[in-house]
This record gives C-alpha cells, structure tokens and sequence, in this order.
C-alpha cells in the first residue's frame, strides 16, 4: 500500500511538471494557427483586388457596350466624344509602341549590367552603385518628364531627328522625321527606358547573385573562363529570374503615365513613324477624367481604357509566368 500511494504520488507530481509546457505548447499552437489564417486571409485579399478593381471597371464600361460593339470600339481610329465616338485603337497602338521603344532600348543593357554589378564588379564598388540604382527606381516620374522636355526633346528635334531622316528614313517611311517638334514616340520611349532601366537592373543583379557560389568554382574548375562560367549561370539558373525583370519593366512602362503624357505629344492618331506623336491609354485617362462628364458615355468610355489597361498588364503577366513556368520544367525534365 505504500508504494501504490508513493507512485500515485510521483504520477501526480511528474503531471504538475508537465502542465505549463502543455500549455506553452497549446498557446503556441493557437498562435500558429490564427498567424496562418491571417497570412492566408492577406493573400486572398491581395489577389481578390486584381478581380475587385476589374469588376468595378467593367460595371462602370457596361453602358458603353451596349450601345457599341466591343469590335468597333477596339478597330475604330476615331476618337471624338463630342459627336459619340470612341476609337481605342489609336491609344492601344500608342501605348504598346511607346512601350516597345523603350523595352527595346532598355532591356539588353539592363540585363548585361546587371550581370556586369552581379559578376564582375567588387564589392566596393557595387556598393557604391546599388544606392544609384536605387535612387533611380525612387525618382518621381514628374522629374523624368521634365528632363525629358528639357533634354531629350531637343535632342531628338535638333540631332537624332535630322540625321535619322537623312540616312534610315531615305529607305524606311518609319524613321523619316514627320514631326519636326521632337515630342512624339522615340522622346518618349527614351524617357521612359531611362526609368525602367535601374528596375531591370536591380532585379538582375539580385537574381544572378543568388546562384550558389559553389556553380561557379565548379565551372572555374572545371577550365571555364569567367564569361563561360557567366553564360552558364544565367542560362540555367538566372534565365527565369531575369525574364521576370523583364516583365515587370513592361509593367512599369505600360502603365507609366506623367512622364510619357509630357514627352509623347498627345495626338489621338496611330503613329507611322519612329518621330510621330502617339497618345498612350494612361494619358489619355490622366488628360481627360474629370472633364466634359457631362457627355454622355464620356466617363464610360474612360474606364473603359482603364479595363483594357488592365487587361493587357494581366494578360502580359500571366504569358509571361506560363513562359517561364514551362521554361523551368524543361530545363529541369
């Protein structure tokens, strides 16, 4: 009898030891739990206001369509709210030229000196050109248009326009000088490069670092030189980091707006030549929200350029995570 009351005793006192780390353990659950329903209520959130902000739009465009085709408002090259019409064409074509400009001038360099800070360059001094980079990611786009004015303008006016028309525009139409002012799409996509530039840049440079460091030592091992040892890296490991730099400076230059509006010249009209003025879907919406709502269909029709904005930043970014998904899996098959 003794025993059994000495072990029922112990059993009880072993019991008291354990219960604060019970509970510890129960109250680190909970926290587990509600941190992992709060995460999960963030995300859904954030992706549901893709769909929030899309719907909304299209409830505000659905008196447009009713009263014209979707068709006729993509291909008509009209664009006078005053008598009801409403060409999209003309802003479609502007923005995605002024965005092909400058991803054209833009992406190659962006890329090769991003590999370049990632590679080549030594810790002194890259750490005296990240906070460039990262200055020019912060500038406001206002300053960029106006050293685009100031700058660039001219530049294309006086100098790039005339030799451009005196040599490529004798054999192509597109880089003749049919704009004498300098505002139109090569100012534009010029301004606008400079500011996707430090973008593509820095994700780069982050991608190509995070490659292990032992890949590297093998390849140098291995009789690679420093450029072969490079190329390999960044196609095999930096090649599906780098395509997403890409895509999300065609995000930043197809929505950009204060900056384009000051410098691509604002004419409702589908450019014929590298020198023409456009007028791109988010300056036409900066320019126009706010006024004449009193024309019918007027405010429609601008949210309607806002869905088709969205749309092609959608569409553009969802090819390109399906590009890069299916990059990876036949890398890795």
């Amino acid at each position: 009898m003794q025993a059994t009351r000495e072990t029922v005793l112990t059993r009880i006192d072993q019991r008291a030891q354990h219960r604060p780390t019970y509970r510890l353990s129960v109250r680190r659950a909970l926290l587990d739990w509600g941190a992992q329903r709060l995460f999960g209520l963030a995300a859904v959130a954030i992706g549901g206001l893709v769909f929030v902000i899309a719907a909304t739009l299209l409830v505000r465009t659905v008196p447009l369509l009713h009263v014209y085709p979707l068709s006729d408002l993509l291909t008509g090259q009209v664009w006078q709210p005053m008598r009801g019409l409403f060409g999209f064409a003309p802003f479609i074509v502007g923005s995605i030229a002024v965005t092909g400009v400058a991803m054209a001038l833009a992406v190659i360099p962006a890329i090769l000196c991003g590999i370049y800070l990632a590679e080549y360059v030594n810790r002194r001094t890259r750490t005296l050109l990240k906070p460039v980079l990262d200055l020019l990611v912060g500038i406001p786009s206002v300053v960029y248009g106006l050293w685009g004015i100031l700058v660039i303008v001219p530049l294309v006016r006086d100098h790039l326009g005339p030799w451009s028309d005196r040599t490529l525009g004798r054999l192509l139409p597109f880089f003749s000088q049919t704009n004498p002012s300098g505002y139109g799409l090569l100012a534009a996509g010029i301004v606008l490069a400079v500011m996707v530039f430090p973008l593509i840049v820095a994700v780069t440079e982050e991608v190509i670092r995070s490659v292990p460091d032992e890949m590297r030592q093998t390849l140098l091992a291995l009789g690679a030189t420093r450029w072969e040892s490079t190329k390999c890296i960044v196609r095999h490991a930096g090649l599906p980091g780098i395509l997403a730099a890409i895509v999300l400076g065609f995000s930043r230059a197809f929505g950009e707006t204060l900056a384009v509006m000051m410098t691509v010249g604002n004419v409702a009209r589908i450019p014929g030549s590298l020198f023409d003025a456009a007028y791109p879907l988010p300056a036409l919406i900066a320019n126009n929200y706010g006024e004449m709502m009193s024309v019918p269909l007027y405010e429609s029709a601008l949210m309607g350029a806002a869905l088709l904005l969205l749309a092609v930043v959608v569409c553009f970014n969802a090819g390109a995570q399906f590009a890069v998904e299916r990059l990876v899996r036949r890398r890795n098959a």
